[in-house]
């Protein structure tokens, strides 16, 4: 259950990072 829920965290900060450096790229 905390492999699962570490994993899932992880990719949801991956994806929030992501989703910044395209913004400022476009920005």
């Amino acid at each position: 259950m905390s492999n699962g829920f570490n994993g899932g965290f992880a990719l949801l900060v991956v994806l929030f990072i992501l989703l910044i450096i395209v913004g400022a790229a476009y920005c």
